[in-house]
């Protein structure tokens, strides 16, 4: 079968046409894969950045981590998930028993591994998941949609680790897809008004399609950015979703005090804080968020959908076939796409 493998610790990849296809041990099942997403992660593994060594992958490794198909095969011990099943996958693998693991917190589990980075993942015809990982899709959720979960699941994690945002002004910097999303969930969820920073003029242009008021933070400075807030005292909650080195001081400038920051975005390389000015003085809490809460993130999220309360369609503004994947890297270097959907067939 065919499939994008990292193979060398240097930029790019390669499209092999050799791969074995995968065989289900105890616990395991292979899923057809019928649509994958392109993630920023990929970009950060396809360029090999500090932040992609971050994970410790062991290479070489076929990628991809976001993705939605057809269970076709299943491995002895499988209770639950069947031959047939449409189903999404989870990406943070974890193994169940750990103390994490026990208390809700699978997510980051101890013995945690990460789908397409140090588990051999979906750009390819068929992907081998734990069983455990998968999550059945409702007969009105397409696979596109289905490999929209993972990433949109994230969004609705850090509305989670936000607390309530109804009332509130919103501040979002970054308006990569994530980002897009925790844009479209504060305004579902009640805010005020949701401001969303974003050097970009494509990526800005879509959050003013959401209804987000946008700002460009290279252009403007911090005392017109608060201008825009009601009575110049900053915003009650914050997302950081880019993973820029400079986003996060910014924010804490431009919050109110007693406020919450919630950090989604990976810098490549350590942020320096100033704990007794922001933290203690000002009072803020920060927070982060890693992946999705295992399994509530998943159902909130499928229920919106199906309800049709949140709409991820929106979202994909390409669609390539797997031997274009080196087309969808510059797209996303350029930041002139939302999700770029990759068909593996």
């Amino acid at each position: 079968m065919q499939g994008v493998v990292k193979a060398e610790p240097v930029q790019g990849v390669r499209l092999s046409r050799d791969l074995s296809e995968p065989v289900p041990e105890s616990g395991e099942v292979v899923v057809e894969v019928a649509a994958t997403s392109v993630c920023g992660t990929d970009l950060e593994l396809y360029e090999w950045s500090e932040s992609a060594q971050g994970f410790d992958p062991k290479l070489p490794f076929v990628m991809g981590h976001e993705c939605a198909g057809t269970v076709v095969a299943v491995g002895p011990g499988v209770d639950g998930v069947s031959v047939g099943d449409r189903v999404a996958a989870e990406s943070h693998i974890f193994c169940g028993r750990c103390y994490l693991c026990r208390t809700g917190k699978a997510h980051n589990c101890e013995r945690l591994r990460v789908l397409g980075i140090t588990f051999d993942g979906a750009f390819a015809e068929l992907v081998k998941l734990p069983a455990s990982v998968c999550f059945r899709l409702p007969e009105s959720i397409s696979p596109e949609i289905g490999a929209l979960f993972e990433p949109a699941g994230v969004a609705v994690h850090a509305l989670q680790r936000a607390g309530s945002v109804a009332g509130c002004d919103v501040l979002v910097s970054g308006c990569g897809p994530i980002g897009l999303v925790v844009v479209q969930l504060a305004l579902l969820f009640g805010a005020s008004k949701v401001f969303a920073a974003e050097p970009n003029a494509f990526r800005r242009e879509l959050a003013a399609n959401l209804g987000a008021i946008t700002l460009d933070p290279t252009e403007q400075s911090m005392d017109e950015v608060l201008q825009h807030m009601d009575g110049g005292h900053g915003v009650e909650v914050a997302f950081e979703t880019s993973g820029a080195r400079q986003a996060l001081p910014w924010l804490l400038d431009a919050v109110a005090r007693e406020s919450r920051i919630v950090t989604v975005g990976h810098p490549g390389q350590p942020v320096p804080l100033d704990v007794a000015a922001y933290i203690n003085k000002k009072g803020v809490v920060l927070t982060g968020v890693f992946g999705r809460r295992i399994w509530d993130t998943w159902e909130i999220l499928s229920h919106l959908v199906v309800s049709g309360r949140l709409d991820l369609s929106w979202l994909i503004t390409h669609r390539l076939d797997l031997a274009e994947f080196e087309k969808g890297m510059q797209l996303l270097r350029r930041g002139e796409s939302g999700k770029i959907i990759v068909y593996p067939k």
